[in-house]
């Protein structure tokens, strides 16, 4: 029955797209003459008419309801010459051009009007952030190296927990409820050892989405946020690359043609290969010899490798293949060792077909992940998930609708084991195959935007179709006030095997929705479903307080109506493997940009509450961060502008923690009635406070600051210095508290470096 639903949904979908057929329809792409990426949120307009419209982000666009005529189409955008291009069109007729904008040294005014401010008023984009290489690259980095992993925590909204084996948490989500997509697909461990550093190359990034709730029907698989990474294509028209060194790691890009990009030309292609290494496992020691003093180190090391071959066709269509090869280490010899690795690849393609005003995407992807913890309490614990994704959507455009449909395929095995401190081994192996269609119409009514959308989600081995539907809304009231709102219903099968009882939280492993019963919290009630859900609602307000300074404030409340953990503190064997609980995550997002000149600056400010129910009491958890503040400046000065400053400060209010009651001898008693507990030494327990979380933390501030420099030798040759310091005023800010042994253990303390980048 439920595979008939989905055949009779497909059909009806397939020929939807038939109910909005057009007039004459010119369509295209607006693509940087330079190398061949698109460009995103230009503008293209109808001269001597009022029809105009902005390109996606991949540089698409579609004017249509035009009559039979001859058209005068004119694409501009910030920093390039305006290209105007007639288009004879016939009565019905559907015209497909190509736009090649070149660089321009004047910045003409008719343009000038940032992409960031185009989007906010065209698309509806509640609790989404658009962040871009430049605004990562904007931030003082750690090593000289800048990347996402050091950029995110400056959003509204998201906090970060630790220099050494943190965590991302987004209003109120733990980590495996927040999707991290490259490309389309899935990454389950983005984030290396050493809080730092990603295993995405920021030069190889050409936009990110960060959508920290209430986003649209086309997302799915996850219950709290969104992060949506898409890497460029390699250069169309010349070989080029980069390679950076520094204390933490070396990096590598290489790209260019495989067929060059022409006005002449309907076809092209490229390539484009990254490469990270780190190595502060062994610099680490000999540059930052106090870093080991009262904190556990620096021995982390990773290699990052990812590779992409392009292909555009026409004037829109492109189509890339992809692969990658992640691995992590981190060495703490007695106490903890641990590795990891993600490896997959894929396809993904974007076609307009001739004869149709659709976008047609399609996505084939695989991964393998697996980790593996040994510890000094002779308990590993090893996690792996591999799995396939295959994705198809079909996008419909008017001047003042848009009408997005799809469907995916996501089948994925997971494999846990785990021992607990009662030698009671937790094991799983499951194969879990999950099949979803979506639809969202985008309608605009002069100053008002709505998009209305709605998932269909099938879990097979859980034999559950869950129906969420989804709504967000846009209202221009000026043309520098707008309000927003968005909300819906949101669901998914994968458990994360990280425990805030971990000292430190290395081991990021993966299990699916439990096929066993589960209990309502704190009773023996069994639950309706095996899923995690929740239900979203957030409003908010986008103010232009001047041409440069925009400010967003968004008030939002997430209610996780159920949420799975692994029972990690079983007592017996024949008690529950997983435990339920339910939270609420509110609170209001202030952000602040104002960017001139030569001047960028931006400042966050998040007040949250978030809580969890386990049925026995109500706590808060232990990423509960009541304030949160950060403030980034950049400035570039200097004849020619080749020297840039920034300074980066966050403060944030403490943890949760649960507090020591006492301590009592723990004997393990392996010799049974016969062991002498006179004579042996027994290990240390300790003893909980009876509430949950009820201490807090220290405050956490730390400021960053950098000073970069460079050099251009050619047009396409520059070398660039950095010199940065973490931590500048060396903050000691506490990871957490040894009980055993009462010993505080800070995080990092104060880091310089310098960093050289090469670029050719």
């Amino acid at each position: 029955m439920k595979t008939r639903l989905f055949a009779l949904s497909a059909l009806f979908f397939l020929s939807f797209g038939s109910l909005f057929a057009q007039d004459g329809v010119i369509r295209g792409t607006v693509i940087d003459d330079a190398n061949g990426d698109p460009i995103a949120f230009a503008t293209v307009r109808v001269l001597n008419t009022a029809l105009g419209v902005n390109t996606d982000i991949n540089g698409f666009f579609s004017i249509s309801g035009l009559q039979e005529g001859t058209y005068q189409i004119v694409a501009t955008y910030l920093g390039y010459d305006s290209l105007v291009i007639e288009v004879p069109l016939k009565k019905n007729e559907l015209r497909s051009i190509r736009f090649l904008l070149k660089e321009s040294v004047l910045q003409l005014e008719t343009v000038n009007v940032s992409a960031a401010r185009e989007a906010a008023k065209t698309q509806v984009q509640v609790s989404k952030i658009l962040v871009s290489p430049k605004q990562i690259r904007s931030l003082p980095s750690t090593g000289g190296a800048p990347d996402i992993a050091q950029y995110l925590p400056v959003l509204p909204g998201i906090i970060f927990t630790g220099d050494q084996g943190g965590q991302l948490y987004i209003r109120g989500g733990s980590p495996i409820q927040n999707r991290i997509l490259l490309d389309g697909m899935t990454i389950y461990n983005p984030f290396h050892s050493i809080g730092f550093f990603s295993v995405f190359e920021t030069e190889a990034i050409r936009n990110i989405d960060v959508m920290t709730g209430g986003f649209s029907a086309e997302y799915g698989g996850r219950v709290s946020a969104i992060v949506d990474i898409s890497t460029r294509e390699g250069n169309m028209k010349r070989f080029g690359g980069m390679v950076g060194i520094n204390p933490f790691q070396t990096n590598v890009l290489l790209e260019g043609p495989l067929k060059k990009l022409s006005e002449n030309e309907s076809t092209s292609s490229s390539f484009l290969i990254t490469g990270k290494k780190g190595y502060l496992d062994a610099t680490g020691a000999e540059l930052y010899p106090y870093a080991t003093n009262d904190t556990l180190g620096l021995p982390f090391s990773y290699t990052d490798l990812y590779g992409k071959v392009s292909f555009m066709a026409g004037s829109s269509s492109r189509i890339s293949l992809f692969g990658f090869n992640f691995e992590d280490g981190v060495d703490y010899g007695q106490i903890a060792k641990l590795n990891w690795k993600n490896r997959g690849a894929g396809m993904r393609l974007s076609v307009v077909p001739g004869n149709s005003n659709a976008v047609i995407g399609a996505l084939v992807a695989f991964s393998d992940y697996a980790i593996n913890l040994s510890q000094q309490d002779n308990r590993p614990r090893d996690s792996r998930i591999s799995g396939f994704n295959v994705g198809l959507d079909f996008t419909f455009f008017n001047m003042d609708n848009e009408i997005k449909y799809g469907f995916d395929i996501h089948g994925f095995n997971t494999e846990f084991g785990f021992t607990n401190f009662l030698d009671l081994d937790i094991r799983q192996e499951n194969f879990n195959t999950e099949i979803a269609g979506f639809f969202k119409y985008k309608q605009k009514f002069g100053s008002l935007i709505v998009e209305p959308s709605v998932r269909l989600i099938y879990y097979s081995s859980l034999s559950d179709l869950v129906l969420e539907p989804r709504f967000g809304l846009k209202y221009n009231i000026t043309d520098y006030l707008r309000f927003k709102l968005a909300g819906g219903l949101y669901s998914q099968n994968l458990i994360s095997t990280v425990n805030e009882l971990d000292v430190v939280n290395l081991f990021v492993g993966f299990l699916s929705a439990p096929e066993s019963r589960i209990y309502k919290p704190g009773t023996l009630e069994e639950t309706d479903h095996r899923l995690q859900k929740a239900i979203h609602g957030i409003a908010g307000v986008e103010v232009d307080l001047s041409r440069n300074l925009m400010l967003n404030v968004e008030p939002y409340y997430k209610r996780f109506t159920q949420l799975i953990s692994l029972n990690r503190n079983k007592r017996r064997n024949s008690d529950p493997d997983f435990q339920t609980e339910t939270g609420d995550a509110y609170g209001v997002d202030f952000s602040v940009r104002y960017e001139v000149g030569n001047l960028y600056a931006w400042g966050t400010y998040s007040l949250a509450w978030v809580t969890r129910d386990d049925g026995f009491q109500e706590y808060p958890p232990i990423f509960d961060r009541r304030h949160n503040i950060n403030a980034l400046v950049t400035y570039s000065f200097g004849p020619t502008k080749t020297w840039e400053a920034a300074l980066r400060w966050n403060f944030g209010t403490g943890f949760p923690f649960t507090q020591t009651q006492g301590f009592y001898t723990n004997y393990n008693l392996q010799d049974g009635i016969g062991s002498d507990v006179l004579t042996e030494n027994g290990d240390l327990g300790i003893i909980y406070d009876q509430e949950r979380n009820g201490g807090r933390l220290p405050s956490y501030h730390r400021l960053d600051a950098s000073i970069k420099k460079t050099w251009n030798f050619t047009k396409f040759t520059s070398m660039e210095a950095v010199v940065s310091v973490t931590n500048a005023y060396d903050r000691q800010n506490i990871f957490y508290f040894d009980r055993v042994n009462y010993t505080r253990v800070n995080q990092l303390p104060i880091l310089p470096s310098v960093g050289l980048t090469f670029k050719f």
